[in-house]
């Protein structure tokens, strides 16, 4: 309406560049204003257009083809003081409307971000607790053949546990007690079945996580022995990596 600066409008004009949504916001408050104007207008009485068409159509005022003559408007026009308070709070709400706006909009990111968090470690929660059930019906089993797996010279501390089930002659790896596994290497548990080692599968012990695993079935084994091979495994055991054994 012609009554901010030149600075205020550059302010806003930056904003409705910065937030698109706040042209649509603006076109809202023009279209009130608009309908206000319209709401409060005066009916001009009824003899003042026939005042006016008098005066534009007398002899004095045309000429002589009875053209209706050129008018000019010297009065300034001046705006209804109350128009000035209504355009002040208009720009007062648009800037509170952009601050409210992008503080609702950073608060909206931060819960985002927490929330995701929080369903993050839930997750890794129920994955442990679901492990650690499993871990407990395996050892539980009452077909379970528990069989202790010593430390050699490599590693005379290190224990692992083989629970074969006799009824379906599965095999199952408790790795929890053996070394941290080097940077680029496995650990691999070997079978000696007819007097040859023969890969029973890889031992997972990713992020330091050490649960009891499912390995290979074999039928008649006569022993057992985990190695420490590069990961992904090997074709053959590296026999002076053995870190425990034990025969059955």
């Amino acid at each position: 309406m012609g009554i901010s600066s030149a600075e205020e409008n550059k302010i806003v004009e930056q904003h409705l560049q910065e937030f698109p949504e706040l042209k649509d916001e603006l076109k809202e408050i023009e279209m009130s204003l608009e309908n206000y104007a319209q709401a409060n207008a005066v009916q001009p009485a009824a003899h003042v257009k026939e005042k006016l068409f008098n005066q534009l159509f007398t002899k004095e005022g045309g000429d002589e083809n009875n053209e209706a003559p050129v008018i000019s408007i010297n009065k300034k026009y001046r705006r209804p003081v109350f128009y000035k308070f209504i355009a002040a709070a208009v720009f007062i709400l648009l800037i509170g409307s952009i601050v409210l706006n992008y503080s609702y909009y950073e608060k909206y990111h931060q819960l985002n971000d927490e929330l995701a968090n929080a369903q993050q470690k839930l997750d890794e929660q129920e994955k442990s607790t679901q492990a650690m059930s499993h871990d407990l019906d395996v050892m539980t089993n009452k077909n379970a053949l528990p069989v202790v797996l010593n430390g050699t010279q490599n590693a005379p501390d290190a224990v692992a546990k083989i629970f074969w089930m006799k009824n379906t002659g599965e095999v199952y790896i408790d790795p929890k007690n053996l070394p941290n596994v080097p940077e680029g290497k496995q650990y691999q548990l070997w079978a000696i079945v007819d007097g040859k080692p023969v890969d029973a599968g890889l031992i997972e012990t990713s992020k330091g996580t050490y649960h009891i695993q499912k390995m290979k079935s074999f039928g008649n084994v006569q022993a057992f022995a985990i190695t420490l091979e590069k990961a992904g495994g090997s074709p053959t055991p590296t026999m002076n990596e053995m870190i425990v054994s034990a025969k059955m």
